[in-house]
C-alpha cells in the first residue's frame, strides 16, 4: 500500500505542474464567473441559468482534465523510458496503475473543489440559495470524473494517446446517450428491428450509463433525490471503476515492454 501511495503522491505532483491542468481550470473559473455577466442579459430565471452553467462547467472541464491527463498516465512513462525502470523493480504492475489512478483522482478532487468554490462565490454575489442538492450533484459529478479517469487509463494501457483521447471522448458522448437509446428501442412504434434493439441493449450494458450521474435538472427544478438513489448511483459508479481498473491491470500485465 505504501508503494501505491508513493506513486499517487508523485503523480499528483506531476499533475499539479501540468500547464494543461491550469489552463482548463482557469478557463472553467472564467466561464463560471461569466455567468454573472450573462445574468444581465436575461429577463428572468437567472438563478437556473447560473446553476446550469456552473454545474455544466464543472462537469465539462473536469472530464477534459480526466481524459487529457488520464491518457498520459502510461504513455508519458513510456515516452520518458521510465517504464522500463518501473517494471524491472519488484512493484506489481497493478500497483503502478492504481497509484497513477489515485494520483489523478486526488488532483481532480482538488480542482473540483476549486471550481465548486468559484460557483458558490458566483451564487453568493446574486444571493442565489444553495441547497444540499447542489453538493449532491457535485458529488456525482466527481464520481463520473472517477469513471472517466478509469476509462482513459484503460485505453492508455494498449493504444496511443491520440486514439485513447478519441475512444475516451466517444465513451463520454455515448455514455450520456445509451439510456435514451435503450428507451427509444423499447417503444413499440419505433421500428429499428431486432438487430437495432440488440445494439441498443448491448451499448447500454457494455458502456457506463453516465447520465445517471447528471443531477443538473434536479438542482435547477429543485426536485428531491432520495438517499437510496444516490447510494445506488455511487455504487454503480464504483462498480464500473473496479471493472475498468481490473481490465486495465490485466491488459497492462500482459504488455511487453522489452
Amino acid at each position: 500500500m505504501s508503494r501505491v501511495l508513493a506513486i499517487a503522491l508523485n503523480g499528483m505532483r506531476e499533475h499539479l505542474r501540468d500547464k494543461l491542468l491550469y489552463n482548463l481550470l482557469v478557463f472553467a473559473l472564467l466561464l463560471i464567473g461569466s455567468s454573472i455577466l450573462l445574468v444581465r442579459l436575461t429577463l428572468g430565471e437567472f438563478e437556473r441559468l447560473m446553476l446550469d452553467l456552473g454545474l455544466a462547467s464543472i462537469n465539462l472541464f473536469g472530464v477534459l482534465i480526466a481524459i487529457f491527463i488520464g491518457i498520459g498516465l502510461v504513455s508519458r512513462e513510456i515516452e520518458r523510458k521510465t517504464i522500463y525502470t518501473i517494471v524491472s523493480k519488484p512493484i506489481p504492475r497493478y500497483q503502478f496503475l492504481l497509484g497513477k489512478y489515485l494520483g489523478l483522482v486526488v488532483t481532480l478532487l482538488l480542482n473540483t473543489a476549486i471550481m465548486t468554490g468559484g460557483l458558490l462565490l458566483a451564487l453568493s454575489v446574486w444571493s442565489v440559495p444553495v441547497t444540499p442538492l447542489l453538493f449532491a450533484a457535485v458529488g456525482l459529478i466527481m464520481v463520473e470524473l472517477m469513471v472517466m479517469t478509469a476509462v482513459a487509463l484503460f485505453f492508455s494501457t494498449f493504444t496511443t494517446p491520440t486514439l485513447s483521447a478519441i475512444f475516451s471522448l466517444a465513451m463520454y458522448a455515448i455514455g450520456h446517450l445509451t439510456a435514451d437509446l435503450k428507451l427509444l428501442s423499447e417503444k413499440p412504434d419505433v421500428k429499428i428491428g431486432a438487430m437495432g434493439r440488440a445494439i441498443a441493449d448491448g451499448l447500454y450494458y457494455a458502456i457506463p450509463d453516465l447520465e445517471r450521474f447528471n443531477l443538473k435538472g434536479h438542482v435547477i427544478h429543485q426536485q428531491a433525490v432520495g438517499t437510496d438513489v444516490l447510494a445506488l448511483t455511487v455504487a454503480y459508479g464504483l462498480a464500473w471503476i473496479a471493472v475498468l481498473l481490473l481490465l486495465a491491470a490485466v491488459v497492462f500485465q500482459r504488455r511487453d515492454f522489452q
